[in-house]
């Protein structure tokens, strides 16, 4: 196959972990003789740095003509730390999510056998869990109506039918490729936009009537992921929502260094891992590529190269059972390992197996 993709390494560790993507993605190409042309572009931080722009017209350009965006992350302290900022790394990602028509996030939420001890929450509760988050991307808060004055500032969070039938349908989609459960988060008791979703939601519900739908607030909904997450299949909800909930789901596994996202839609998808840029590690080599590498396997995946992703999660598996690990997650006493040592190590299981 010949695939062409965007790359868009962006801030901090960014440029680190994607270096690893790109040299699994090589692996793979070699090994089962696919064709790969890369088309670098800037976004974020570095794209204001250069162009006053987070995501020029350029690197829209870049990702339009691709078959695939594989993204890094965005973010930069000096913009965090000053509130007068008018141009923002992360606006960079809104734009491109909004001029890509990417309405879709999905991010997968799986524990590790090995690493079930990392997380957070107790072992009997966090082992075997697996679900998905789909986020909607391109409405609510984030994009509608704003205003700020000294004294007074709000944000509409506005849906309309076509954007919510469109995001019910992939969560519908998903839960009957997987376990038939689908739960829809919402705060129907308090939002009119809620209301709208849940309105919807029942009515699409005959349409999958193998489709197990349970209705929960967003409140209970994070409870739930804490105290019960094996509960969820899939998980569907708005955008705000969907950006703290994903947040949260990702600390399941134990580390937000080892699981990847898609945002696809209505034009080239985008494969990044779900953590950010992480400033304060960037040159040092202790980035965790893995979120990143297992990006590579759901952009594999997406275009049907099953074999290849399967490959790619073998690796990894297989060097976290080895304790080729980054150290947020090395076992006391373990070997050191760094960003690209990792990465190498997943490189090298590739080309020998």
């Amino acid at each position: 196959m010949k695939l062409k993709i965007a790359v868009l390494s962006g801030d901090g560790i960014g440029p680190e972990i994607m270096e690893q993507g790109v040299k699994i993605m090589n692996a793979i190409a070699e090994k089962f003789d696919h064709q790969v042309e890369y088309n670098e572009a800037i976004c974020g931080a570095h794209a204001i740095d250069e162009v006053g722009d987070p995501f020029p017209e350029a690197t829209f350009k870049a990702c339009k003509d691709a078959d695939a965006v594989l993204f890094a992350a965005v973010g930069d302290p000096k913009f965090d730390n000053d509130p007068t900022a008018k141009v923002r790394p992360e606006q960079g990602l809104l734009a491109m999510r909004k001029k890509l028509g990417l309405f879709a996030n999905i991010r997968p939420v799986q524990t590790f056998k090995c690493l079930v001890h990392k997380s957070p929450l107790k072992d009997e509760l966090v082992d075997g869990a697996d679900f998905i988050c789909i986020r909607e991307l391109t409405g609510g808060m984030y994009f509608g109506e704003k205003y700020q004055d000294n004294d007074k500032a709000y944000d509409t969070d506005l849906y309309t039918r076509p954007e919510i039938v469109r995001i019910l349908k992939v969560g519908f989609e998903y839960a009957r490729k997987r376990n038939h459960h689908l739960t829809v988060v919402d705060k129907a008791n308090v939002l009119a936009s809620s209301r709208l979703w849940r309105q919807i939601a029942k009515e699409m519900e005959p349409q999958y009537s193998d489709v197990n739908v349970d209705y929960m607030f967003v409140d209970n909904a994070s409870m739930r992921m804490i105290s019960e997450p094996k509960f969820f299949d899939v998980m569907v909800t708005e955008n705000t929502f969907g950006d703290i909930l994903t947040d949260e789901g990702s600390c399941i596994s134990g580390s937000m260094g080892l699981l990847p996202s898609a945002s696809t839609g209505e034009s080239t998808p985008v494969f990044e891992p779900v953590h950010g840029s992480w400033p304060q590690a960037k040159g040092q080599n202790i980035a965790n590529p893995i979120a990143q590498i297992l990006s590579v396997a759901m952009m594999l995946e997406y275009f049907d190269l099953k074999e290849e992703g399967a490959l790619i999660r073998k690796a990894v598996n297989a060097s976290l059972d080895e304790n080729v690990r980054t150290p947020e997650i090395q076992i006391e006493g373990g070997a050191k390992y760094g960003t690209r040592e990792v990465g190498s190590w997943i490189e090298n299981y590739i080309k020998n197996n």
